[in-house]
Order: structure tokens, then C-alpha cells, then sequence
């Protein structure tokens, strides 16, 4: 009996400090010939066919793809970070090559409500958006850092017959290309091309992503997707003001965790009926970290209750407040195996060698996911997402405020999202349960 030929989705996000010119794979060793780039002719279009209804259309399906694969995913106990864009993007090229029921399955599962031909324009329109937003940076704090980098690398087996039109997508939205490698020959060596193709993007941080064993001589695709995020806030807390001070853990259990004090800052701020949020500005204003505190004893009915409708009501009802904010750093990484979670929301057939069907990528009928990998890490401080040597820079009040400062403590469990706000793009998503 014929073995299915298998292909691996490779998520890899990572908010990182420094992120330096990505190396091509070009420039990395790989087993046999060097690695050779099949990509189509045509280049990523700037001007995509999609409209502002489309975009924002396709901003809240991958919101509400978002609070459903958080809701497979939480832990109750544990932190956790990852990233719903990077998800939505890895899965949107992929449907690129997916037919019939496969691609229903799939479109289904990232809760995609436009029409088939419209998903892949919309997706470059949004990301052409994000890319555009972090070049608005104020003339005053050019200095601060603040960069955003979506990078995604296909690799194919070599002389393994993809179809034009599944090359032409790729390059055309997506601006991405297939680099091929030897699966068959050499599985192992194709692995740690990868591996140090990830390694080097992350400056280091992520390693040996793919475990012994990921590749075989079946493999032939590997779709890895990076996205880098360095980000100063628009309002740093002084680190003169970070203290010792305890946190109390879901189990009642009380830590001491090191917390930065913000004072007399406007900021977003809502109260709501079970939680308090505040959203933190980047140097960017584009981009901005909510930050959602459920009362004392609330955290799991607060999770209960996400859903894209309380997103969109909660930012559409923050409000310019007075500030005194405690809030503490936080760093940690989360390795999450997707197949499961995939699986459980609806996308089970594109794990299935006898069901699924990719033949828009290549007339071969025994093409199937095996496995979806995906890795995330976070550091916040006094000076932004990351601890960096960054200049910090102090924007000043353009007017003396007089009311009174509403005080907003964290600590216990809370939520957190990185938006992109003008289109309510959740870049990054998460809980931190013990800092």
C-alpha cells in the first residue's frame, strides 16, 4: 500500500529585541546542491483588488479565529503565548492548495466568511496595512525602537511537480517563493536547514523547532512563518519606580513579582461589569497592548465570556483616563503542538490521508498536514515589548491634567492582546497567570 505524502505548517513567532536584515536561505549550508528558489515571475501586487469592507471583514473573522483557538488552548494555570495572525496567515496559503470539501473543512475553521477568490487579496490589502502603520512614527521619537517584520519561508521537495497556479498565489499576495530541499534523500539535513533557517530569523532565541523525527522522506512542503515584533511604549514606566510586590495566582497562592509603576498618564482605560482594561500605546500609534484585569475571582468567567462581539464593545468603550498603573514583567515562551487544536475546530479532514485533498497544489492525491508547529515568546518591561537597549523617550502632557487618577493594580491573572488598531488585527494574544 502507497504511504500518504505529508507536508508541515511550521508556525514560529517571536517579539524579539533586535531584528537585524532576515538571512536568505540562500546564505544558509544545506545538504546535496544549494538551495534553489521555484518562484513565479509575477511580484507581490501593492495595489491588491480588495476593499475596505473586505479587509475589515477579513480582520474580524481571523478575531474570532482567534478567540476560538485561545479558547481550545488555555490552560488555566499556565501562560500563554501566541500569535493569531501568524496562524491565519500560515493557513490562508495554505488554502491556496486546498480543494473541495478540504478547503470548506479549512475556511471553515478559520471562520473565513468571504468569498473564496477574495480571502488572498484581502489578506495582502491587511498586511500591506500593518506594514504601512509602523512607518507613522512621530518625528519627536524617531530614536525610540519600534519594528514589525512578517517573514515566511516555503520549503518543497525538489523536483516535486507544484502546480503554476499555486506559485503564482504565493508570489502574487503573498510575496513568497519555495525553496526546495532534498526531504526524500536527506530528511535530516533538511530538518537543520530549516532549524537554523528558524534559529537565525529569531536571532537565536528559537531552536531545534522541527525535533528529530518531524521530517521523513515523505515529506514535501514545510511552510514556516515568522513574525517579529520590537516595540517601545509611547509611555515607558521609570524603572526607578519598579518594585518588588506580590501577585496573586489563580490558586490564591501569593508571589513576589517584580511590578513597574506608571503615574498620572493618560491612558485608554474601561471598566466593565467583571474586569478593568487599559490599552498601552507603542511609539507606533498604530499598535497598542490591551491589557484586560477580571476582578478578584472572575478570571475564568472572563475567559468564558471572549468572544469578538465583547473585543469590539470593550475598545469601542475605552475612554481617556488619569492613570496610576502597577502592572508587572512578564517573560516566557509557549510551544503549542496546532494538529489537535486544528483538528477540534473543524479542520480534521487536512490531517486526513484518505479524506483531504491538496490537489491545487500538485496533481497528487496522497497530500495531507501532518503536523502544525507553533512557538511563541514575550518580554515586557519598563521600556516596551522586549528588554532592549532602548532609548527610552518621555512624551510630554500636552496640558496639565486636574481630575482625579483612576488606580488600576495588576496583580493577578490577566489578558493580554497586541492590536493593530485601525483594523483591530490581533497580532499577538495571551494570559499571564504567573509573571
Amino acid at each position: 500500500m502507497k504511504k500518504p505524502i505529508t507536508f508541515i505548517l511550521i508556525l514560529t513567532t517571536l517579539l524579539a529585541a533586535a531584528c537585524s536584515t532576515l538571512p536568505e536561505p540562500d546564505d544558509i549550508d544545506a545538504p546535496g546542491d544549494q538551495v534553489v528558489l521555484i518562484k513565479a515571475e509575477l511580484a507581490r501586487e501593492t495595489n491588491p483588488d480588495a476593499t475596505m469592507d473586505q479587509i475589515q471583514a477579513l480582520a474580524d473573522d481571523n478575531t474570532a479565529f482567534a478567540l476560538s483557538f485561545y479558547d481550545q488552548v488555555r490552560t488555566g494555570d499556565e501562560n500563554l503565548i501566541f500569535s493569531p495572525i501568524s496562524l491565519s496567515l500560515a493557513l490562508s496559503m495554505t488554502l491556496t492548495g486546498a480543494e473541495t470539501s478540504t478547503l470548506e473543512a479549512m475556511r471553515s475553521a478559520l471562520q473565513l466568511s468571504l468569498a473564496e477568490d477574495a480571502v488572498h487579496p484581502a489578506f495582502n490589502a491587511l498586511l500591506l496595512a500593518i506594514e504601512e502603520s509602523q512607518k507613522d512614527l512621530p518625528d519627536e521619537i524617531e530614536g525610540s525602537k519600534f519594528q514589525l517584520n512578517i517573514a515566511n519561508s516555503i520549503w518543497g521537495q525538489v523536483d516535486f511537480p507544484f502546480k503554476q497556479p499555486f506559485i503564482d498565489t504565493l508570489a502574487f499576495h503573498y510575496g513568497a517563493g519555495i525553496h526546495t530541499l532534498d526531504f526524500a534523500g536527506a530528511p535530516e539535513p533538511s530538518r537543520e536547514v530549516i532549524n537554523a533557517w528558524v534559529e537565525d530569523e529569531t536571532e537565536g532565541k528559537i531552536q531545534d523547532l522541527l525535533p528529530q523525527g518531524s521530517i521523513d522522506s515523505l515529506t514535501r512542503l514545510v511552510l514556516a512563518n515568522a513574525i517579529y515584533f520590537n516595540g517601545s511604549w509611547r509611555f515607558p514606566f521609570p524603572r526607578g519606580g519598579t518594585k518588588d510586590a506580590p501577585f496573586t495566582t489563580i490558586d490564591g497562592e501569593e508571589m513576589m513579582v517584580e511590578m513597574m509603576r506608571l503615574s498620572e498618564k493618560r491612558l485608554l482605560y474601561h471598566q466593565g461589569d467583571d474586569f478593568q482594561a487599559v490599552q498601552l500605546p507603542y511609539i507606533s500609534p498604530d499598535f497598542a497592548m490591551t491589557i484586560i484585569l477580571p476582578d478578584d475571582g472572575d478570571f475564568l468567567k472572563v475567559e468564558d465570556d471572549l468572544t469578538p462581539e465583547m473585543i469590539q464593545a470593550l475598545h469601542a468603550n475605552f475612554q481617556s483616563e488619569l492613570m496610576h498603573l502597577q502592572m508587572p514583567k512578564f517573560d516566557f515562551e509557549t510551544t503549542i503542538g496546532a494538529k489537535e487544536v486544528l483538528m477540534d475546530l473543524g479542520m480534521a479532514e487536512a490531517f486526513d490521508p484518505a479524506l483531504s485533498d491538496f490537489t491545487g497544489m500538485a496533481d497528487v492525491e496522497d497530500l495531507y498536514i501532518s503536523d502544525v508547529l507553533h512557538k511563541a515568546t514575550i518580554n515586557v518591561d519598563e521600556v516596551g515589548t522586549e528588554a532592549a537597549a532602548a532609548t527610552a523617550v518621555i512624551v510630554a502632557e500636552t496640558s496639565a491634567p486636574i481630575d482625579e487618577p483612576i488606580s488600576m493594580v495588576v496583580d493577578r491573572p490577566f489578558l493580554f492582546l497586541i492590536r493593530h488598531t485601525p483594523t483591530g488585527t490581533i497580532l499577538f494574544m495571551g494570559s499571564v497567570m504567573q509573571p
